[in-house]
């Protein structure tokens, strides 16, 4: 587990939004500033300019003021790398354009000293596969950084190429997460460039199907879960987020679960609706869950959701599509229901379950209901080793003399990748580019934050590999 150097963990650290265990009285010289930092969390405002940074000189290494000097040595290069990236299609079905942006970072983590792999997904999973690249060493923590290739505009979208404006580009995928890639393989060559990349033990793995994952997950995410087995700590570079107070970092993401209900009634003529022989169809059966659901399953950073719906003398659907029939005069005999739960901790999903299922059993007369859970992303939840590494990246935040970052409310930002290895590592999130408008065309990145985050990545890696 990540802590400061000498210092022992006294204590759990969460901001005002998130308490779940009090804070101590009593904590290390080297954690005040995260402290502070976690006090007030305002909910958080996308803002679309840079924090201002706080008037104070750095309070680096010799060997840590080197490194930020290559990255600001560097920049039109990691530009233009962010280019090349971009403007090759990588929607997440265009399998072979996953791969050809693979192709453009594998002599890049080859001539870093990386193992580079392809690990390919079987046909049956319709994905292209994840690009892993891995350096053995013996020097402190072992890292595992994540990414993803693909994006969510598919080869028939419009929205296509990198284009500059000024101190910003706009196009697909530059802010998620092609952006998020470039700052770990820059950060890497910054350290590099210092020797201090040698002796480490790091393991770079970009997925392909992040945007819509392979099914099974067990399959599509097993490699990724085997490399946090031998890591302990992960990075996952998603968009990062700030506000017009400064920046936000993410030690907790909430699952990602689908469930499905179906319930089905008597078929009658309307007539005798609610009669003893013939009850009150399926319609009302699943209204009657929802019902509940919606007034019974409320707690702190649980959310769900009724997507689709279709009901009547028969109903269908597959795949987020519903058909239905059925008339005025005849009592409904079928009705599905899909939708949504997300929870923050891994007894609290089981706990809204059971509550779920006790619901579903309680049936109306002469109906009957069935509730089934889709498995998706786990929780990552807020650990004592997630805040400890926060910590750590706020502490690197002030030396490059930019004000103290804050912890993200975690129903602030959706699933990721970065929920697979969180039981296995300490973790933090969310540490990509800035930028706005993901998914949707007009994507942008702010191209003058981008020498901060890959100078706040090469240095937290120097300081965990030292």
């Amino acid at each position: 587990m990540v802590g400061c150097a000498g210092e022992p963990y006294l204590g759990s650290v969460w901001s005002a939004h998130l308490v779940r265990e009090p804070l101590v009285s009593k904590t290390s010289a080297c954690l005040v500033a995260a402290a502070i930092a976690l006090a007030s969390v305002p909910a958080p405002v996308r803002a679309q300019r840079p924090a201002a940074p706080a008037a104070q000189a750095q309070n680096l290494s010799r060997d840590e003021r080197g490194i930020a000097a290559w990255v600001d040595a560097h920049g039109e290069e990691a530009i233009g790398f962010l280019q090349r990236t971009v403007d090759v299609n990588s929607g997440t079905l265009n399998v072979a354009g996953v791969r050809d942006v693979a192709r453009l970072y594998e002599p890049e983590f080859t001539a870093l000293g990386f193992t580079v792999r392809w690990i390919p997904m079987p046909d049956s999973l319709h994905r292209a596969g994840h690009l892993v690249a891995e350096r053995a060493g013996t020097h402190g923590k072992r890292v595992l950084f994540i990414g993803h290739l693909d994006t969510v505009y598919e080869a028939d979208s419009p929205f296509q190429r990198f284009v500059r404006e000024g101190a910003r580009a706009v196009g697909p995928g530059t802010n998620d997460m092609k952006g998020g890639n470039l700052i770990i393989l820059y950060a890497l060559k910054a350290l590099a460039a210092s020797g201090a990349l040698d002796g480490t033990r790091v393991i770079v793995f970009f997925t392909g199907d992040e945007e819509a994952a392979g099914r099974p997950l067990a399959v599509s995410r097993r490699d990724l879960i085997e490399a946090a087995h031998r890591s302990d700590v992960s990075l996952e570079y998603e968009a990062a987020v700030r506000d017009s107070a400064g920046e936000f970092a993410t030690i907790a993401r909430r699952s990602s679960t689908g469930w499905r209900l179906e319930t089905a009634g008597i078929t009658a003529h309307t007539s005798g609706i609610f009669a003893p022989d013939v009850g009150s169809g399926a319609i009302f059966e699943a209204a009657r869950i929802l019902r509940r659901f919606h007034d019974e399953l409320r707690e702190p950073y649980v959310t769900y959701s009724a997507g689709v719906i279709v009901g009547g003398t028969t109903a269908r659907l597959e795949n987020d599509r519903g058909t239905a029939e059925g008339k005025t005069n005849v009592v409904p005999h079928t009705t599905l229901v899909e939708g949504d739960l997300r929870t923050l901790y891994a007894d609290q999903e089981q706990r809204v379950r059971e509550k779920m299922r006790a619901i579903v059993a309680d049936h109306l007369p002469h109906t009957s209901a069935t509730i089934t859970f889709d498995d998706g992303y786990p929780n990552m939840a807020p650990t004592d080793g997630n805040r400890r590494l926060f910590a750590m990246l706020n502490q690197v935040t002030l030396d490059l003399g930019q004000p103290a970052m804050r912890i993200l409310p975690p129903e602030e930002r959706g699933a990721s990748d970065a929920s697979f290895v969180a039981p296995y590592t300490d973790a933090l999130s969310g540490l990509g580019a800035y930028g706005g408008n993901s998914h949707a065309p007009g994507e942008w990145i702010d191209l003058a934050s981008l020498p901060l985050q890959i100078k706040r990545t090469a240095i937290l890696l120097y300081r965990l590999t030292r």
